[in-house]
């Protein structure tokens, strides 16, 4: 990994898949961030908390427990909610629900956007023009998870 940190910013999905799968990309990647290595630096928005949180006590309210003793162990940077002119700025780039993830990620001056929502963001991706790149969890890992084992190998981690 390079010597700055790489911000990674998570969707809401791969959150909620990283908890309730004990294997599998996103459940990677948040046993990574719970590490707290110096090279990777964990994001989120606070509108993708939000909606996490709205999604457990809706469908599993049971698990919000869980969920809120977990979340401060990620020590994931929360980006506050985006602006409404912000959010009117990017109109039309992606479905309107989507549209806040990405403004977060931009403004938490992200070096990827990781999804699972390949539907939505999959015409960001070709269109390309973002600062960060868009990638599924597992594309993510396939880049990072080798640096990430060579710096602990050599004690830079």
């Amino acid at each position: 990994m390079p010597k700055r940190k790489v911000k990674a910013f998570l969707d809401s999905n791969v959150i909620l898949s990283g908890l309730f799968s004990d294997k599998g990309a996103p459940r990677i990647i948040l046993d990574v961030l719970c590490l707290g290595l110096p090279m990777l630096a964990g994001m989120t928005g606070q509108y993708n908390i939000i909606e996490i949180e709205r999604n457990l006590i809706k469908k599993l309210p049971d698990a919000l427990p869980v969920y809120k003793k977990y979340l401060p162990l990620l020590n994931l940077k929360i980006i506050p909610l985006p602006l409404p002119e912000d959010v009117k700025k990017l109109s039309g780039h992606i479905a309107d629900k989507d549209i806040p993830v990405l403004v977060s990620a931009l403004k938490g001056k992200a070096d990827f956007l990781i999804t699972g929502d390949k539907k939505d963001f999959a015409s960001l991706r070709s269109k390309g023009g973002y600062p960060f790149k868009i990638l599924s969890p597992a594309e993510f890992l396939d880049i990072a998870l080798p640096k990430i084992i060579k710096a602990i190998e050599s004690g830079k981690a």
